[in-house]
């Protein structure tokens, strides 16, 4: 399937989980990618299993620093020739109970997710709007919908997410630009396969266990969101923005 031959894409995160998985999806389907994460060895271990040749090329990007993105994405949009697709992935979680967590916690996670997604975007607009048909994914999160405990850093910052990408949706749509939100949900990923060590040692486990898929087969790997990210960015999601699409199993119905 060549659904994104000729694409331009650039994803952040992809050293690891979900986002390597997109970047895998997108180059299985004729995407040139650009990945960038602040992990050195996870994106050559991402590019090690990609092996395709010189349609990807990483960089190191630390998102939340304004003056790295405002470097290496321009770079990167140069490399590639333009830009028609950005996947804004990259993501930490750090859970703590709320009456505890410090600021500079919060202060992390909000700059990370939330901040890291906005410089992202703000610096690639210029040439996703270029193409008249520019797509940018962001992730937002079961967490920003739906009560997670200890996770009030994050579910913050994954329902700003959510807002800000409903935002681009509607400033930007008469050019030709679509925003949407994915919103995964028990699925494998480097979060969800450490989430042991991400929350309080006293964590009553109970409180997650609503959190489930309602359909069979236990958790999922990161190829199940990889599969619709690559859908929306291709022409068969050319009517979709604004919106959210949950990747759950069911398990918040």
């Amino acid at each position: 399937m060549n659904r994104l031959q000729g694409k331009r894409a650039l994803v952040s995160g992809a050293a690891s989980g979900i986002a390597r998985a997109i970047v895998l999806r997108l180059l299985e389907e004729g995407a040139q990618v650009v990945a960038v994460d602040v992990a050195e060895t996870g994106l050559k271990e991402t590019t090690e299993l990609a092996d395709a040749g010189d349609r990807l090329s990483t960089k190191l990007l630390d998102i939340s620093d304004e003056a790295a993105v405002q470097q290496v994405v321009p770079a990167a949009i140069q490399e590639l020739g333009g830009l028609d697709v950005l996947v804004n992935a990259a993501g930490i979680l750090r859970g703590a109970h709320t009456h505890e967590c410090s600021l500079d916690l919060w202060n992390r996670v909000i700059s990370i997710n939330l901040t890291g997604t906005f410089l992202m975007t703000r610096e690639a607009l210029p040439a996703l709007l270029a193409t008249r048909d520019g797509v940018v994914i962001n992730f937002s999160s079961t967490s920003a919908f739906f009560a997670h405990p200890y996770m009030a850093a994050y579910s913050a910052s994954k329902g700003g997410v959510a807002s800000f990408t409903h935002s681009l949706a509607s400033e930007y749509g008469k050019q030709g630009l679509r925003a949407v939100n994915i919103v995964p949900g028990g699925i494998s990923s480097g979060i969800t396969d450490n989430i042991g060590g991400l929350v309080p040692p006293d964590t009553d486990w109970g409180l997650f266990m609503k959190l489930s898929p309602a359909l069979p087969g236990g958790i999922p790997g990161p190829e199940k969101v990889a599969g619709v990210v690559a859908m929306l960015v291709s022409g068969d999601g050319s009517f979709i923005t604004g919106t959210e699409i949950r990747v759950d199993g069911g398990a918040h119905q």
